[in-house]
């Protein structure tokens, strides 16, 4: 019975822990989806955004003070922001677009003493420290040799300075600094202030997210898959400098440990296409070599919509009318495999040429 009750007591213990731990994840957030040809273009007009909705707009009244001794102020007369962010699927990418007003922009300083916008990342939610300060073996090897061990690879931080001059545009903290060169990223600014003067400040970047983001380059590397309805780990700070006063440290995690470790971060999930940018019927379709042998394709429905029927004609006289069905070619051949697809809002097709070839 003692037994008993303590395996009890300690389930309790696990599960009240768990509850806690995600609750201090805050709100769920939104990742506004562009259609493939509305792609955002980073120029620094911001027109594309336009189009996005209010409602994926983060703001200063998300964002939370910082704590331990660092300064913080959440008026936006002093500093006031607002963050968009979208992505483009199947293109692994994260678009962000950013607008701000300081009192006091500060960014004559060629080190890390600046105006930054912070943001940190994590593709695959794989959670944990990412920086080498915090690194459970640092009683056995210096910063330096942790430094090409590979620290920081499955969670990456970006300084993105605000605004940028006479220097690269981010800094990245840990041992991947290419993943702030195009292709992996991009920025454009517009403002017309000075050091020291107040103004707005609006940039649109993009970032790639990795899995794992290896010192030697890309060629190790994993880029994160972007997968529409599903979970991502971001989340930003702002360092706000005011010339010889103290800074300003304001976040929108929870817990300003989002900064070096992506346990912390705050959810946000990869949203379908609203509905103003598709048609109530869309046919879409994969397929898979099962055998090459024997040619056995295993094709997959993903069409969009309330769909009733489906009709497969693979090119070869034969037909089906399951959702996903496999076929068996009797020959060789490239083949132009047709899907149609009905339900009560219409009719649609998706034809493609040669993708399907036997031999």
């Amino acid at each position: 019975m003692i037994k008993k009750q303590s395996y009890i007591i300690c389930l309790t213990f696990l599960l009240g822990l768990s509850l806690f731990t995600f609750g201090q994840r805050g709100k769920e957030y939104k990742i506004y989806q562009f259609p493939k040809n509305e792609i955002p273009r980073i120029d620094g007009r911001f027109s594309d955004w336009k189009n996005v909705p209010e409602s994926y707009t983060i703001g200063l009244k998300e964002m939370k003070k910082a704590v331990k001794g660092l300064g913080s102020n959440l008026d936006p007369k002093d500093y006031d922001i607002e963050v968009k962010v979208a992505w483009v699927k199947d293109l692994d990418r994260l678009y962000f677009y950013v607008e701000a007003y300081d009192d006091y922009w500060d960014f004559s300083e060629k080190g890390l003493r600046q105006d930054i916008f912070e943001l940190v990342v994590d593709g695959n939610l794989s959670g944990g420290p990412f920086i080498k300060k915090d690194n459970g073996n640092l009683d056995h090897f210096t910063f330096e040799a942790l430094h090409f061990k590979g620290h920081g690879a499955h969670a990456q931080n970006y300084h993105i300075f605000t605004p940028v001059l006479d220097k690269d545009p981010a800094m990245v903290w840990g041992n991947t600094p290419w993943i702030k060169n195009f292709p992996y990223f991009n920025i454009a600014y517009d403002y017309n202030f000075k050091h020291g003067e107040k103004g707005n400040l609006k940039m649109e970047f993009w970032i790639t997210p990795f899995d794992h983001a290896d010192i030697s380059g890309i060629d190790k590397s994993t880029i994160s898959q972007l997968k529409e309805n599903e979970i991502i780990g971001l989340s930003w700070c702002v360092i706000d400098y005011d010339g010889e006063k103290s800074r300003d440290f304001i976040h929108l995690a929870d817990d300003l440990k989002m900064i070096r470790d992506a346990s912390y971060l705050n959810f946000f999930r990869l949203m379908p296409l609203d509905e103003n940018h598709r048609k109530p019927i869309e046919a879409h379709w994969s397929f898979l070599e099962l055998d090459r042998k024997e040619r056995w394709i295993q094709f997959k429905d993903e069409s969009f919509g309330v769909i009733e029927t489906w009709h497969w004609d693979f090119g070869d006289g034969k037909e089906s009318f399951e959702k996903s069905p496999s076929h068996f070619y009797d020959k060789a051949g490239e083949w132009i495999v047709v899907l149609t697809v009905s339900g009560p809002k219409g009719e649609d097709i998706r034809s493609k040429v040669w993708d399907v070839v036997t031999e």
